[in-house]
C-alpha cells in the first residue's frame, strides 16, 4: 500500500543513486560507456527504498537508522549484480566465454571487481549518510503522513 514514507524512501535513495552513480564514473577506466548506468541505478534506488525502507517505516529512529543502511546495502547488491551481469552479457556476445556455467560465474567475478573498484572513503561515506538520512526521512515521513 502506499504511504508517504515509501515515497520519501524511493525519492531519497533514487537522489543517492544518482550522487553515488555520478561519484563513481570518474573511478571507472577511461573511455567506459556507462549507458544507462544512472537510470539502472536510480530505478533500483527507487525500488529498495520503496520495498526495504519504507516497508518498515515507523519502528523509531534506530531501527530507522539501521533500515536506511540496510535498503543501501541491499541497493549497492543489486547494483552490482545487474551492472556485473550487464557486463557478463555483452562479454558474451563477444564469444569470451567457453560455456554457459562460465558466463555464469563471470557475474560475479565481475560484480566483484566492480565492488573493489567503488570501495573508496568518498563512496562509502556517502553511502552511510546518503542511507541514514533516507531512514531518518523516512521514519519522520511516516510520523508526519499517518
Amino acid at each position: 500500500m502506499p504511504t508517504g514514507a515509501r515515497l520519501i524512501a524511493a525519492l531519497c535513495l533514487a537522489f543517492l543513486a544518482f550522487v553515488v552513480s555520478s561519484q563513481i564514473m570518474p573511478l571507472m577506466p577511461e573511455g567506459t560507456d556507462f549507458g544507462y548506468f544512472t537510470h539502472i541505478n536510480m530505478v533500483l534506488g527507487v525500488i529498495c527504498g520503496w520495498k526495504v525502507i519504507g516497508s518498515r517505516a515507523g519502528r523509531g529512529t534506530v531501527p530507522a537508522i539501521n533500515n536506511g543502511i540496510t535498503g543501501t546495502a541491499v541497493m549497492v547488491f543489486w547494483a552490482l549484480f545487474i551492472q556485473g551481469s550487464y557486463e557478463m552479457f555483452r562479454l558474451a556476445m563477444r564469444n569470451r566465454y567457453d560455456g554457459p556455467f562460465e558466463a555464469l560465474s563471470a557475474i560475479f567475478v565481475i560484480g566483484l571487481d566492480y565492488a573493489i573498484v567503488i570501495a573508496v572513503p568518498l563512496v562509502i561515506g556517502t553511502l552511510l549518510a546518503g542511507g541514514v538520512a533516507a531512514g531518518l526521512a523516512a521514519e519522520r515521513a511516516s510520523k508526519i503522513w499517518r
